[in-house]
């Protein structure tokens, strides 16, 4: 069975970062990189894989995001409890989920080192046991990308404040599949994460906490 008949069946949830980008200083989304916005990044590598199974999911900076999104073939969903953390966002999601969808991706906006090929991968995976988590590993933990198979929707829709995806890979690690991800280890905080972005250089990440692994 091709891959690309899996992701029929997986529906992938963009989380973009929902806050106000305190760290970063500013909207970190709208930032341009190659003469694209940061946001596109993930979006358009998502949509190339799936198509309209794609939802991005917005926050505080909704009414200037969304209409960067209006030619995309993803689907925007605006959560309105974005204060919350990130929890909210993951539910938010899900929400919109196809009912017929076997599994749903979730993956973070501001990973933008993060390629096609790493979702492919990452879908390959899942494929052979759709029973299991299928999560990229990285940076000597894993996180996500993740496929979280529809056993742990339940529990997704019950994760609250800023506990992400997290939670359910290190609750169930008899049900983990770990896929080497090397690129999914930068994410997009700092100035200083954008430009090792632009040089194609590896930074680590500072922590391993759950803001940064969900």
């Amino acid at each position: 069975m091709p891959v690309r008949r899996v992701l029929w069946l997986v529906a992938i949830v963009v989380v973009l970062a929902a806050g106000a980008s305190t760290r970063f200083g500013a909207t970190k989304q709208l930032v341009r990189v190659n003469g694209r916005p940061l946001m596109h990044t993930i979006v358009s590598r998502a949509v190339e894989l799936a198509g309209h199974s794609v939802t991005v999911v917005l926050g505080a900076n909704a009414g200037e995001l969304a209409p960067l999104l209006k030619h995309s073939p993803a689907s925007v969903a605006v959560n309105r409890e974005w204060a919350e953390g990130i929890a909210s966002s993951i539910r938010e999601g899900l929400k919109h989920a196809p009912s017929t969808a076997d599994g749903v991706l979730i993956a973070l906006a501001d990973q933008a080192a993060v390629t096609t090929e790493d979702l492919r991968r990452l879908a390959g995976a899942w494929r052979r046991n759709t029973n299991a988590i299928a999560a990229a590993q990285y940076a000597g933990a894993v996180g996500v990308p993740a496929i979280f198979p529809r056993w742990c929707f339940r529990e997704l829709n019950e994760l609250r404040g800023d506990r992400g995806a997290q939670v359910l890979l290190q609750r169930h690690v008899d049900r983990l599949i770990r896929l080497p991800m090397p690129s999914a280890e930068l994410d997009i905080d700092r100035p200083e994460d954008l430009l090792a972005l632009e040089g194609n250089t590896p930074i680590r990440r500072r922590t391993l906490s759950n803001d940064e692994h969900q």
